[in-house]
């Protein structure tokens, strides 16, 4: 009977199921859509019901694929990652709204949601001991600017929730009927101090979540387990809409961004795994609708605009920072999916057999036939990619998008020059946060990629090229679902800890170099074009505070 461990990972879009062998090899997938709604800009919801509803389809999909192939595996632990979203729940366990329109089956506020904006600026105002661990400044995508937003907006939700949880935290308890929460969410999302291993009670009380402390935090999470470890064994209610046995152990939970960084972080390089130096040497770049940048250390380091340093959220011992973009995957989207030569060229690229994406890549080679290097196309065409705002390492997210060099035409070529030029700018904000991280005591020259942008070589090229560091792909390229197997690995004793179920599951894949000094230089031309449209655009803010303070807005007073 063969032996396997099964990853759950949640994405913004979707949730996905994976079957692997103890050496990490995988022999069944399956994905499931979950819904979105965006009541306005900056506000995102789901449901937890329908996202539960999706892990049993996809978790039932990988089996049955297993089964049609014959297999009668023994499940040995079940492990889940999902993004850092905000579940509401009463006593009782149902949907509280996280939404100004009541509806409870929209009890999930996404982590993309932006709408606690004045609360994240109110609590960075305070100068917080507690915001050194999170970068000196809290984003408004972490969870207590939204805590603070639901008990000021939505009292009745705030007073009904007797649960609060991180998403990944909800999956574990559906699963096992746990309420303990991951170390991973508590610290990097909550202001969890893990080094302490304590709550900072006086900073809650400070902001006005003095109820959270006054209750001894029992909404939000009073046992707090390392990632992998066991949380519990499946109950007999999730394991019959799972299809799986009752009683699977099922580890301590991680974000989705960190689950890629356990599936390709401990990977052998150069022939062998890697210590300390090595690890000082790299970070994953785990990308999807937004980026993560995770790089850990055996001392605490304090960057300024970079998440952490959290200790022990993700690898056990070690301290965390967490670099990241709100909207690269997103973003990229965006910029292809709103031109005007899209639905032509979508059109053409589906009666081709092709995605978009790859239609654009072959215009993009086609128009660089006889140039040195294809990046040179957009030698006049420059993106700020904050569109969504700056996580890192500005941490700022009032920032918005620019494009420089834009002509009179809206054409296949036009589409394919903006589309590379926002390649590059994401690429540009990775060497951002790269460096800051060097300024602190790395010496990251190694960028262990995974994720759904890492399919696509533009993506890739730009990246090396853009941050002159090699890239190097896992041998599993569902590397995010591979490290939610290896948290059920882990608490399924199949591995003794975390630590070897990284090194016995993950392995090294392709590996692309950076390119040699022409392309360099070319790329550090456009990457002091990107550091000059974030000035350029403090310039326009200054000039316009200026006009409004003399006159006021432009037509005020004007009949």
């Amino acid at each position: 009977m063969q032996d396997i461990v099964i990853g759950v990972d949640v994405g913004t879009g979707s949730a996905r199921a994976g079957a692997f062998t103890p050496e990490g090899v995988m022999l069944g997938q399956a994905t499931h859509p979950i819904r979105l709604w965006r009541p306005s800009p900056e506000m995102a919801q789901q449901s937890s019901e329908d996202i539960w509803s999706a892990v049993c389809a996809a978790v039932r999909g990988a089996l049955a694929g297993l089964a049609r192939a014959g297999g009668t595996p023994r499940v040995r632990g079940l492990g889940f990652d999902a993004t850092c979203s905000l579940v509401l729940l009463d006593a009782a366990g149902g949907p509280v709204p996280a939404g100004e329109d009541g509806d409870a089956a929209q009890n999930v506020v996404v982590w993309l949601d932006h709408r606690a904006a004045a609360e994240a600026e109110e609590i960075n105002a305070g100068a917080h001991d507690v915001l050194r661990y999170v970068g000196g400044r809290i984003s408004l995508e972490m969870q207590v600017p939204k805590l603070l937003w639901l008990k000021r907006h939505l009292p009745g939700s705030w007073r009904r929730a007797a649960h609060v949880l991180d998403l990944p935290d909800y999956l574990t308890h559906r699963a096992t009927g746990s309420l303990a929460r991951s170390l991973c969410s508590a610290v990097c999302k909550w202001t969890y101090l893990g080094h302490e291993g304590r709550w900072d009670a006086g900073f809650f009380r400070a902001i006005g979540l003095d109820d959270l402390a006054e209750e001894g935090f029992r909404r939000i999470g009073t046992a707090i387990l390392p990632p992998g470890q066991r949380i519990g064994t499946l109950c007999a209610t999730a394991a019959a809409a799972l299809g799986l046995p009752e009683g699977i152990p099922v580890g301590a939970s991680a974000i989705d961004a960190h689950a890629g960084g356990l599936g390709v972080l401990g990977a052998a390089l150069d022939g062998a795994a890697p210590g300390a130096a090595a690890l000082n040497r790299r970070v994953a770049l785990v990308g999807g609708t937004s980026s993560c940048h995770m790089a850990v250390s055996p001392e605490a380091r304090f960057v300024p605009g970079v998440w952490g340093p959290y200790h022990a959220a993700m690898m056990p011992g070690l301290w965390l920072n967490e670099g990241g973009q709100s909207a690269t995957g997103a973003l990229i989207d965006h910029v292809i999916t709103t031109h005007a030569a899209y639905p032509a060229m979508a059109d053409a690229a589906g009666r081709a057999g092709e995605t978009i994406y790859q239609a654009l890549n072959r215009e993009l080679a086609r128009m660089a036939a006889g140039l040195p290097f294809p990046a040179l196309l957009t030698e006049g065409l420059h993106v700020m990619p904050d569109f969504h705002g700056n996580r890192s390492p500005r941490a700022d997210a009032s920032l918005r998008g620019m494009v420089s060099g834009l002509r009179l035409a809206a054409g296949a070529e036009d589409l394919a020059l903006l589309y590379l030029a926002t390649v590059q700018a994401v690429a540009y904000g990775t060497r951002h946060i790269i460096e800051a991280m060097n300024g602190r005591g790395y010496a990251i020259d190694t960028v262990m990629a995974c994720g759904g942008g890492t399919r696509n070589p533009v993506f890739l090229r730009e990246h090396a090229d853009a941050t002159a560091c090699r890239v190097v792909l896992p041998r599993e390229p569902e590397a995010i679902l591979l490290g939610a197997a290896m948290l059920g690995a882990t608490a399924g004793g199949v591995h003794p800890g975390l630590p070897e179920a990284m090194a016995a599951m993950s392995g090294a894949g392709t590996i692309l170099a950076p390119g040699e000094a022409a392309i360099r230089r070319y790329h550090d031309a456009k990457y002091a074009v990107f550091r000059r449209m974030y000035e350029d655009q403090m310039a326009y803010r200054a000039l316009m505070r200026e006009a409004a303070i003399d006159g006021g807005p432009p037509g005020a007073g004007r009949a």
